[in-house]
């Protein structure tokens, strides 16, 4: 990384002086005032464009007039009858083509969100400035109910990395044969299930597709979440009736809250001013980025270096990128960027391109795999840079170098990089033995701790004044990456 971050400032002072050279050559002309005058009208349009959306897009008025009319203050956490909910939701009903059901069921998770979810719902109307207008004209498109859009708060919160312990991810949360099925491909660099457009197109065509088969939209949402096979069997045990709420006892246990989660869900998104929950600033809405389209594969790193948008943040616009590397690649041509950052990326298109070709040709190839995966690490209490380094397989002094430390002194969710890590696995031994079958050995001599739930070996090691590798000799036939509520194994 050190040799990685001085071709940086040498390529860079390289590349400006060329830069700085041509301007030493040619004398002040009316040129330049040009082009400050035409700097100074687009800052305007653009600035004035962006309050115009941000004027007519906004909930924030709307949410402001119902909660002063109320009379809330801050903290209020207002209550409602049955009756009232149900006076809404048959409103809903009024312009929804789904059986919006007013039930004990539906009403529970409606006082659960409202209670206890406010800060998930404040959190996902933030996050919906990105996505929603996306979704709605997707869903048009389609013909389809512009409800559906609050299924993706329901799959994933709107978080489009978000993995499944099943392994689902992205916004819609495709399994990976379901979304290959859909068309949604993958490969060492892209993942398109992350991607926000293709994976609501996807979503789409597989919601409208189990439409087809039952004719309902709750029968296709459970079918959406536990798989046509599932519902199929719940019809039969039901003697065959065919409405979610007459087989719904049958279905799988999480399938039979998915509809009531869904409908709940609707309702908070609709009507969460009336509860007082006011939607988080959104970090981006969709009026504030745009699209830039590449020549040549980038590394992110670069990117960062020249324009100062970081890693993490284009990895947030652009989620389907599984690295930090963005490939060259003809069906995936163009990058999300903010508008804010377009100016400087023409200006310094040509030089990114060029450094990138700089560092990463003279990088050696072990350099260039670290540079292209990393994960961050967010600091817990009792945990220092030794620790950190043992957990991730690397060096104290990589990870001060990775995350510009000048001490070795951490703070509580103080957040590091760490590069050459697709998951937080320990460095693995270089001579493994064979696996077995046979459950790991009960041991009988020193301390004996029993697992718990959510254990996992460094924690352990941790609150047992050890490391890993040590827990590891005096474990020999223990998984760690596998470890079983009540399993048996010795710390000291």
């Amino acid at each position: 990384m050190i040799y990685f971050r001085s071709i940086i400032i040498i390529s860079f002072c390289l590349i400006s002086s060329v830069v700085i050279g041509q301007g030493k050559n040619s004398s002040s002309s009316p040129k330049d005032s040009t082009v400050i005058e035409y700097e100074h009208f687009l800052k305007v349009v653009e600035n004035s464009l962006n309050e115009y959306y941000k004027k007519n897009t906004s909930t924030d008025k709307r949410t402001d007039s119902i909660i002063s009319a109320l009379g809330y203050d801050k903290n209020d956490v207002p209550q409602f009858s049955d009756s009232i909910y149900c006076m809404r939701l048959a409103l809903m009903n009024e312009k929804s083509p789904f059986h919006l059901d007013c039930n004990e069921d539906v009403l529970s998770v409606i006082d659960y969100f409202a209670r206890k979810r406010r800060r998930f719902t404040a959190v996902t109307l933030g996050r919906a400035a990105l996505y929603f207008n996306m979704f709605e004209e997707k869903l048009a498109k389609h013909d389809m109910p512009i409800e559906l859009k609050y299924l993706s708060v329901i799959e994933s919160g709107l978080r489009p990395q978000i993995k499944s312990r099943a392994g689902a991810l992205g916004l819609w949360q495709f399994m990976y044969r379901t979304g290959k099925m859909y068309g949604l491909e993958q490969n060492s660099y892209i993942d398109e299930r992350m991607d926000p457009e293709l994976a609501t197109e996807a979503a789409c065509r597989y919601l409208k597709h189990l439409y087809s088969m039952y004719g309902d939209w709750n029968m296709a949402l459970a079918s959406y979440n536990a798989g046509p096979g599932n519902v199929n069997k719940a019809i039969r045990r039901s003697g065959g009736k065919m409405t979610y709420w007459e087989i719904r006892p049958y279905l799988p246990r999480e399938t039979q809250g998915y509809v009531p989660n869904f409908i709940a869900m609707s309702y908070m998104m609709t009507y969460h001013a009336e509860h007082n929950v006011i939607p988080r600033a959104p970090m981006i809405n969709d009026f504030e980025v745009d699209t830039v389209c590449l020549r040549d594969g980038l590394h992110m790193k670069v990117i960062d270096s020249l324009i100062g948008w970081d890693v993490e943040s284009i990895k947030a616009l652009n989620p389907i990128y599984k690295t930090s590397y963005i490939p060259k690649d003809d069906k995936h041509k163009c990058i999300t960027i903010p508008v804010s950052y377009v100016g400087k990326w023409i200006e310094m298109e040509d030089s990114i391109y060029s450094l990138d070709s700089i560092i990463y040709e003279a990088l050696p190839e072990e350099e260039k795999e670290e540079m292209e995966s990393s994960i961050n690490h967010y600091v817990r209490s009792g945990e220092n840079l030794g620790f950190i380094a043992e957990r991730y397989g690397t060096t104290v002094s990589r990870l001060m170098d990775w995350n510009n430390l000048r001490s070795t002194r951490l703070r509580i969710g103080q957040k590091l990089v760490i590069y050459g890590a697709d998951a937080p696995q320990p460095k693995p031994k270089k001579e493994s033995k064979p696996e077995s079958n046979d459950p790991p050995p009960t041991p009988t001599e020193g301390k004996i701790y029993t697992i718990q739930s959510g254990d996992n070996f460094w924690d352990i090691a941790k609150e047992h004044n050890t490391t890993t590798s040590k827990l590891q000799e005096l474990n020999p036939g223990v998984n760690s990456s596998d470890l079983k509520v009540g399993q048996k194994i010795r710390v000291k």
